[in-house]
This record gives C-alpha cells, sequence and structure tokens, in this order.
C-alpha cells in the first residue's frame, strides 16, 4: 500500500504527508513521510532477522526511524520487549501512530518509542532515559554516509538519516556498549566499504563478531554488511557465508531473500559468546 495520506497531527508536531507501507507482506504496517525524510526499506527487515528465533529480554532498536526494525522484530519474536529510540519528533511521532495501527495491534503493547539523542555525552543520554545495562541486545542502522568524506542531501530533514557528522561511527557504539548488559549482542546492518569502520570502533567493547556479506546477486560484490557482536566477549571474529538478494541482476528475490522478506523468516545466525 503507496497511497499519499494526508495526516493531521495528535499532538503540537506538524507532520507531514505520510504513506502506509506494509513490511513482512502485511503483518507488519508503517506509517512514513511520503517525501523529504528518510524512506524505510529492506535494511530495516533484514535486521530484525538477525536476532535468532529463541530471542527474549529487552531489545533497544537505536536510530529506530518510524519503527520498522522494531516493529518487524516484536512481530518475529513474541518473548521480547523493544524500544525504539529516535531523535527526530516527527519521525518518533509517526513511529508511535504505527504502533496504534490494527496491523500492528499483535505486538504494540511490547514497543515504546523514547526520543532521544543516541549520540550525546553520557550524562544527557541517562537523563533522557537511556540507562546503562538495560538492553540484552541492541539493534541500529546508522546513517551509511560520513558527512566529511560524502556529498550529503541537501535536503535537512533527510540529511541526519543519511550521513553521520563529524564524529562517525563512536558514538554509536559508545552508546550499544553502555546500554548493553555484559554478554549481550550487538546487530548492525552497514554499508559494506565502511566495514574498517565499524571493527574500528568495535574494538575493546565487542568481541565474538560475526560478518555476514549481503550481496544484489550470487556473483556481485557484497554491497552491505551485516555484523553480530557480543558485548565484552573475548572470542574472535569470523566471516560467514552470506545472502544473496536476487537470483540475477533485475530478476525476482531469491526463496531465501523472499522468506525473509514476506514471511519473517529469520537469518538463523547464533548469539555467540
Amino acid at each position: 500500500m503507496n497511497d499519499i495520506t494526508p495526516t493531521s497531527a495528535t499532538s503540537n508536531i506538524d507532520l507531514p504527508a505520510t504513506t502506509l507501507d506494509k513490511f513482512l507482506d502485511g503483518k507488519v504496517m508503517i506509517e512514513q513521510p511520503a517525501k523529504g525524510r528518510h524512506r524505510a526499506g529492506l535494511d530495516a527487515v533484514y535486521l530484525a532477522a538477525c536476532l535468532p528465533d529463541t530471542t527474549t529480554g529487552h531489545v533497544m532498536d537505536l536510530g529506530t526511524g518510524v519503527g520498522s526494525a522494531a516493529f518487524c522484530a516484536a512481530w518475529r519474536l513474541p518473548q521480547i520487549t523493544v524500544t525504539g529510540v529516535e531523535l527526530d519528533p516527527v519521525v518518533a511521532e509517526l513511529a508511535r501512530r504505527g504502533l496504534r495501527l490494527s496491523e500492528n495491534k499483535s505486538f504494540a503493547n511490547r514497543v515504546r518509542i523514547l526520543e532521544a539523542d543516541i549520540t550525546a555525552k553520557g550524562s544527557l543520554r541517562h537523563a533522557n532515559g537511556l540507562h546503562p545495562l538495560q538492553a540484552d541486545h541492541v539493534i541500529m542502522n546508522p546513517p551509511y554516509y560520513d558527512s566529511s568524506r560524502f556529498r550529503v542531501t541537501p535536503q535537512k530533514d533527510r540529511a541526519p538519516a543519511h550521513a553521520l557528522d563529524e564524529r562517525g561511527l563512536e558514538p554509536w557504539m559508545r552508546t550499544a556498549k553502555d546500554l548493553l548488559k555484559e554478554g549481550g549482542s550487538l546487530t548492525v546492518i552497514f554499508r559494506a566499504d565502511g566495514l574498517h569502520d565499524l571493527l574500528d570502533t568495535m574494538q575493546g567493547r565487542f568481541g565474538a563478531i560475526d560478518v555476514i556479506p549481503l550481496r544484489p546477486t550470487a556473483t556481485s560484490a557484497a554491497t552491505r554488511v551485516i555484523i553480530r557482536a557480543t558485548c565484552q566477549s573475548k572470542s574472535g571474529l569470523r566471516l560467514l557465508p552470506g545472502f544473496t538478494l536476487h537470483k540475477g541482476q533485475g530478476e525476482d528475490f531469491t526463496e531465501q531473500a523472499t522468506a525473509v522478506m514476506r514471511h519473517g523468516k529469520g537469518l538463523s545466525i547464533e548469539h555467540r559468546r
């Protein structure tokens, strides 16, 4: 469903025109801006799919946007609670509205949206509800581009979701480490050519790191990587086989990709200690 739906604000926030979009073949519905801000897609579904089927406890989705990954994870995993953390008040309000949609009724009472800046200094983060050691699992899809190395979109509302500031990934990893209990898991999806930056910021904080490439086709170089890691683990890094999205260039999704994107199947990546 992609009909542009004018909306009226339920608070003092001036909301833009939105669309209602199906995820997991309609099992999850999100409301997101029709234009002018980042629109959720494949990355959010794969991020949620990385949590093992046996996952329990509290999951925190950093930079949740309109809640796509948080909602998909909550639908897949009935034994979790989820906190989606978002700085943009417009997007956070749309995530809350999404929780009131009838399609999301089965998991809405297990998801909350918290407005906070995950890149702020510790005392400010803590005062805004990002308390240390509260998460069993953290998932995140940070902005893909470094504003010092890439040309950033001139659209000011879209730029924060697409580009990291001059601090890069460091604040994201610092906050993830602070939130996680010892032995908790971190899952990140990022562009493949940013793998070095990811691993650099994880050093000394995370171990048992699994790197999972996402390839457009079986013969293509990976364009995305998924990182699974464990807080304070001393175990080493593994490069796993990865996943292929399309049968060929411009062709349909593979059976595995279809199972993930339409049926909510997990990627069967176990949490290492």
